[in-house]
């Protein structure tokens, strides 16, 4: 298996989400790596995007969407889940892949990273690091595109859009 470089993510946000799918997160905690095949995935695709945390610009919570492709951002939802998002593009333009579930007992984001130990300790870092990271093991998967999901504050026709992304 091989990380998936820098290059992977300096890439537009929809190409990623599909991308990413059956692509395999890895988290290591005290010396042993977790790893889990990436199943679904969902896009948010810049300020422009109502269902994006972004839409209405730079905030606390949202200056880690303005930084390089592969930083990491995570953020508690309903104060008690923690969701892994990945950064992608160019800097100052906000897009980020939501990983929604993984394989096993993984199906929703909040299972996700309770896996694998993911909390907001890790919100800022990097994708390209020695504690979580993704890996490409050549599976290729077939897709099906979807709309996505909880995002009833978003415009309807944001909320129509096919970018979640899941393994058929």
């Amino acid at each position: 298996m091989s990380k998936l470089p820098y290059e992977f993510y300096h890439r537009p946000c929809l190409e990623v989400a599909r991308d990413l799918v059956g692509k395999v997160l890895v988290h290591r905690v005290d010396g042993t790596e977790h790893r889990l095949r990436i199943t679904e995935t969902e896009a948010y695709c810049g300020e422009a995007d109502t269902a994006c945390h972004a839409h209405k610009g730079r905030t606390k919570r949202t200056e880690v969407m303005y930084a390089d492709a592969g930083a990491v951002y995570i953020y508690l939802c309903y104060g008690m889940h923690w969701m892994l998002n990945i950064v992608t593009g160019e800097p100052d333009q906000p897009e980020a892949v939501l990983i929604r579930a993984c394989e096993g007992k993984s199906n929703g984001p909040g299972k996700l990273t309770k896996a694998l130990g993911i909390t907001g300790g890790l919100n800022r870092s990097s994708i390209l690091g020695e504690e979580l990271w993704i890996e490409d093991d050549g599976l290729r998967p077939r897709l099906q595109a979807l709309p996505r999901v909880g995002i009833g504050y978003a415009s309807a026709e944001d909320q129509a859009r096919l970018w979640r992304f899941r393994l058929r």
